[in-house]
């Protein structure tokens, strides 16, 4: 076997390794839609302002998804970014939440 042959025989089977890492990378990876069982429309927010400027924010209610939009906020140590936005639940009470335009 020529070095060439050798080479190329090295190459292609890295290739392979690097094919099958980039597969179970994508595998195990979260999907973006995962875990979203929330849809922010459905909650009201209103404008404030705040140290930082401008801000949204949604007072607790009972309806299903601010409950599920806050279990997911406290599962995520009270802050997650979604569809554009940063998400926060104020320390003060645990139970309102803020969002943000996130700046890219």
């Amino acid at each position: 076997m020529s070095d060439v042959e050798f080479l190329v025989k090295i190459r292609d089977g890295a290739q392979l390794i690097a094919d099958a890492c980039t597969q179970k990378l994508e595998a195990l990876a979260p999907k973006e839609t995962e875990g979203f069982k929330w849809d922010p429309s459905k909650i009201s927010f209103k404008t404030a302002n705040g140290a930082r400027g401008p801000f949204e924010k949604a007072d607790p209610t009972n309806i299903p998804d601010f409950k599920a939009m806050l279990a997911d906020l406290k599962a995520h140590d009270g802050k997650l970014t979604r569809d554009g936005f940063f998400y926060w639940v104020f320390s003060s009470d645990m139970a309102t939440v803020g969002r943000k335009k996130k700046q890219f």
